[in-house]
């Protein structure tokens, strides 16, 4: 068989503010591969057939010298992230061909030869699901609101929950999980669009940040006892000055501050004064504990409808650049997959 292109997106170089397409990632179709002939030494091949874009990318985006809690990318090299792809050739005993892998660690590129599985999985798919909903509602993003969720919210019917990016990949779970929890449910996002989203998917309140007052909304429908932030900045101060007493604060993402800079929060005497509790969120601290609850559990409500999801699609690896931008932005529609190949 001859060679075939073999298309990466490759980190190109660190922003400034928000990532450019085409300076700080690149399309790069110079490499080509031979799907038959190529060394496997003792590894294996695998096909990309989907990819998650997720706001943590900008964080990753990073000079090498900054140091965090998951690796930036490589200047020169692909990016990586949560996607699947499907084997083609193994000499991996453990890994057969047909075989779905789904991690964190998925290159952004068509075809790649794998040593071993690593921090992989191989991954069945419910028959009522598409393969994207396994980086979505059923992968990464559903699995930190659930782990979240049911690690750190003590939820209690008839209190309040704040949920920030409510109509995200994460926020949109969290939403439905408050409901199920018999929670009255505040949640915001950007767009009218994304307003009624939230009320189809149960938010008692729902709001456009963008054009009412967060602090209006919270003092006439508070106070606040689980605050699930996805935003930080602002909003965080504002969930702060209108939390209850033992209010439990989920610090899931900080977006407001990623591109532009974080700004300062005023408010954090008020965790002392009414005795909040705070906790991080990431899901690799806690999925010993939850994972297998979890795939026995959310595909199934997924397939079935008791929890919705939304997707916004786009189709090939050339457009991995623009999707990263419009993520942090805000104007992707929902939770934003890159569909790179068929089966």
């Amino acid at each position: 068989m001859a060679p075939i292109q073999n298309a990466r997106v490759l980190f190109n170089s660190v922003p400034t503010d928000y990532p450019v397409p085409g300076e700080t990632t690149v399309y790069d179709t110079t490499q080509t591969i031979d799907l038959e002939t190529v060394p496997l030494n003792g590894g294996f091949l695998l096909k990309l057939l989907v990819l998650s874009i997720d706001p943590y990318f900008r964080g990753r985006m990073r000079a090498p010298e900054k140091k965090s809690y998951a690796a930036g990318f490589t200047i020169g090299a692909p990016l990586e992230g949560f996607g699947i792809g499907v084997v083609l050739r193994s000499e991996t005993p453990s890994v057969e061909v047909g075989k779905y892998i789904y991690g964190p660690s998925i290159r952004h590129q068509e075809y790649v030869v794998l040593p071993e599985l690593g921090a992989l999985e191989i991954i069945e798919k419910h028959p009522d699901l598409p393969w994207s909903a396994y980086v979505g509602a059923a992968g990464m993003p559903g699995k930190t609101a659930y782990f979240g969720w049911k690690e750190y919210s003590d939820a209690k019917p008839g209190e309040v929950a704040f949920v920030t990016s409510g109509a995200g990949a994460v926020g949109s779970v969290v939403v439905q999980l408050a409901k199920q929890a018999g929670m009255k449910v505040i949640a915001s996002a950007g767009s009218e669009e994304k307003v009624q989203y939230m009320k189809d998917i149960g938010a008692d309140v729902a709001f456009n940040y963008k054009t009412t007052d967060t602090r209006a909304v919270l003092e006439k429908e508070g106070p606040i006892d689980v605050y699930w932030d996805n935003v930080g900045g602002e909003v965080l101060d504002a969930a702060l000055e209108f939390a209850a007493i033992h209010g439990r604060f989920l610090e899931c993402g900080m977006i407001s501050g990623y591109n532009t800079g974080h700004q300062g929060i005023k408010n954090l005497n008020l965790v002392v004064a009414k005795t909040l509790h705070i906790h991080g969120i990431l899901i690799f601290r806690l999925q010993a504990k939850y994972d297998k609850e979890f795939y026995a559990t959310i595909p199934a409500k997924l397939a079935s409808g008791e929890i919705k999801y939304a997707e916004d699609v786009t189709k090939g690896l050339d457009k991995v650049g623009d999707v990263i931008l419009a993520v942090q932005k805000g104007d992707n529609k929902a939770k934003a997959v890159v569909v790179v190949a068929e089966e």
